[in-house]
């Protein structure tokens, strides 16, 4: 038999798991076990149903002591899934973790095959060349890094206001960033929640106001990260914060100054009121709004030209802000850098830009809005005080809502954004509502798989409000008879009666979908995460960690995983925050020994490795003009150990006669 560290006969205990009918259906498991038994080396070789089980792992344990097994080898499913139980079931046996190798034969094998002979012969290859491999294993160690306990949560939504509220009301630090002059997110804009039709603000400003007012909490609004290094339990964090011309420490958010600027009637256009209204160039977003601290705008403040300070001004609004002084033209973005251990990141999402979908007419007819500015303007705080008026001043009495406007699209967005149809319905409510128009729903496939959803679809019904199944194809101003003009027309095939409609409305609502952010992709980088195809934050598993990421500390929340509603945000950011609590509660971090290491006897000192780790974590020491590789930032990728010309730097886990003895393996003719 091979020696182990030279000393000790290699003794392996192999095993197949049936996997219900995932393997077994396509492997004949059996016939697998009988050829690993005859190989060298092997001990004990069986095959169980499921190896995952409390049996599986028992019946590994009791063979170690049972007949002196010092390596282990697994073929099973995703070493994603389970590598981690089969090493903890190895070292209760006694083992060091580390001399267990996990085969995968349901991805790589039962799953792709339609043939039983060959997937089986496939199957005792991957075997055989897994036992090859854990002969070479060496005991590896698993390394502790403390966990600085204060947290960054990146994004102030609903669902970053909720994850730092948790994690604030544990005891922990938080600092809550948010590039929007206040927090609130998309949920302060609306009027009322789907289903129960909540005040939205009723609900979201005594949050706002407990952040702003919690002591374990440091809210740094109209901010943004545009620096992270460290890694897991000890992130260094640089945070931008943008100027206000407005002291945060001195501004009580009375508005005199407000009152008293230059211009006496709001002439600029306000953004959180989606342009439909008016503001001054010194401002407060919102009433809610939080901090409650007013700003000023340099592009369009006469104290500024193109941005840069004049000051031609006269000046009012300081005059009224008095013995305060909170009023400081002068003032420069500062950067702020900040030690934390964990970070949520909770960025939201942007809505589809509808420009995007000319047919619809948005830009081209005043009276097609989108759905968030309908939100504005049944908004008792909106630019009308909650009157719905048309652009010209009167009011609709007819309007049809088209649904999955950038969803559900080859075109523009495949996916679905889960909120249209709901929040598509509550516009009609509201809009009944404040208007008493006739409503038509135009859409697609009715999606309300929420508690209450059905219900509030069955109230909608007996509203009278109108549902014609069918995706719109354009809406135009033609007329074609007197009932028609001055009005909009919706072209849609009602697939459920088999005709081309033609329906006259006064008003338009673009029911939008949900997108990621411009920039998500820069985010991404910056927190050193993945993005799926369609631009949204990757979790590390969809199902069993849907808020990890693949970068161990960095948590999701929210839309800018995916798109949701409110109550799946909330229950996200709970999530996310449990995560990091666990973190840090537990006070540290087991690394992963997969790491790379430097052999400096061997390396030249050519530097060619440094600027190729994703992870930043090598370095060149500068007395001994050697690379090193800092095991707390080391991922275990690889790229070093491929790319190093003098092949100086070795990977834990991945060594060179451990790969080659695979490969042998692999290689090696399979006999009947």
């Amino acid at each position: 038999m091979d020696k182990v560290n030279g000393n000790h006969d290699v003794r392996i205990g192999f095993y197949v798991c049936n996997c219900g009918t995932n393997i077994a259906a396509m492997v004949d498991v059996q016939a697998v076990a009988k050829y690993v038994a005859a190989l060298p080396n092997v001990v004990v070789s069986r095959d169980y149903k499921y190896m995952c089980s409390d049996p599986g792992q028992e019946l590994i344990q009791k063979d170690i002591k049972e007949f002196g097994l010092n390596r282990i080898v697994v073929a099973a499913c995703s070493p994603l899934l389970h590598e981690h139980t089969f090493r903890s079931a190895v070292e209760a046996g006694g083992l060091n973790p580390f001399f267990f190798h996990m085969v995968n034969i349901r991805e790589h094998d039962s799953w792709v095959h339609t043939d039983r002979d060959e997937a089986t012969a496939k199957a005792k290859a991957l075997a055989r060349a897994g036992i090859r491999r854990v002969a070479r294993h060496r005991a590896l160690e698993v390394k502790k890094v403390p966990v600085h306990p204060d947290v960054l949560v990146v994004g102030g939504g609903i669902a970053g206001i909720h994850a730092a509220l948790t994690l604030a009301k544990s005891g922990k630090k938080v600092y809550l960033v948010e590039r929007e002059p206040s927090i609130g997110g998309h949920m302060a804009k609306f009027d009322k929640t789907f289903p129960t039709l909540d005040c939205a603000a009723c609900i979201l400003t005594p949050k706002m106001s407990e952040v702003g007012a919690h002591e374990n909490i440091t809210l740094w609004s109209y901010s943004e990260v545009v620096k992270m290094d460290g890694y897991v339990g000890n992130f260094k964090v640089t945070v931008r914060r943008k100027p206000r011309y407005v002291l945060e420490d001195l501004c009580t958010g009375c508005q005199e100054c407000i009152s008293h600027c230059v211009y006496k009637e709001p002439k600029f256009p306000d953004a959180f009121n989606e342009h439909l209204g008016k503001r001054k160039p010194v401002y407060i977003p919102f009433p809610q709004a939080t901090p409650q601290v007013v700003l000023i705008d340099p592009e369009v403040c006469l104290n500024f030209r193109r941005g840069v300070l004049t000051d031609k001004c006269k000046k009012p609004c300081v005059e009224a802000c008095g013995d305060r002084k909170a009023i400081d033209f002068k003032q420069k973005e500062e950067l702020k850098e900040i030690k934390v251990g964990t970070i949520i990141v909770a960025t939201g999402f942007k809505t589809f830009d509808v420009g995007r979908m000319p047919q619809y007419g948005y830009g081209r007819y005043p009276n097609v809005y989108t759905a968030l500015e309908v939100e504005r303007l049944v908004n008792a705080s909106g630019p009308t005080a909650g009157d719905v008026l048309l652009r010209d001043g009167h009011h609709p009495k007819s309007i049809g809502i088209i649904h999955c406007v950038g969803s559900r699209d080859k075109n523009t967005n495949r996916w679905c954004s889960r909120v249209c149809c709901m929040y598509s319905m509550k516009l009609a409510h509201l809009l009944k509502e404040h208007t008493e128009a006739e409503i038509y729903n135009f859409y697609i496939d009715i999606r309300a798989p929420g508690k209450g959803y059905e219900e509030f679809y069955d109230k909608l019904l007996e509203e009278g409000v109108h549902f014609i199944r069918g995706r719109v194809g354009e809406v135009t101003d033609w007329a074609f008879i007197p009932e028609e003009e001055g009005k909009l027309v919706i072209r849609v095939e009602d697939t459920l009666a088999g005709v081309v409609r033609r329906i006259p409305v006064d008003m338009v609502v673009l029911a939008t979908g949900l997108e990621p952010h411009a920039d998500a992709q820069n985010v991404r980088r910056l927190f050193n995460m993945s993005c799926g195809t369609e631009g949204f934050f990757l979790e590390r598993h969809p199902k069993l960690a849907p808020v990890n990421t693949f970068t161990d500390g960095i948590f999701l929340a929210g839309c800018c995983q995916s798109p949701k509603d409110i109550p799946d945000s909330v229950a996200q950011a709970g999530a996310a925050a449990a995560e990091a609590l666990v973190l840090i509660d537990t006070g540290h971090i087991e690394q992963e020994p997969n790491t790379a290491y430097v052999v400096e006897a061997e390396c030249s000192g050519c530097k060619s490795c440094i600027p190729l780790c994703p992870y930043t974590a090598i370095s060149l020491l500068p007395d001994k003009k050697k690379a090193y590789i800092n095991e707390a930032l080391c991922k275990g990728c690889g790229t070093c150990v491929a790319a190093c010309p003098s092949g100086s730097i070795v990977q834990n886990l991945f060594e060179d006669a451990e790969i080659f003895s695979e490969i042998d393996g692999l290689l090696e003719p399979t006999s009947v």
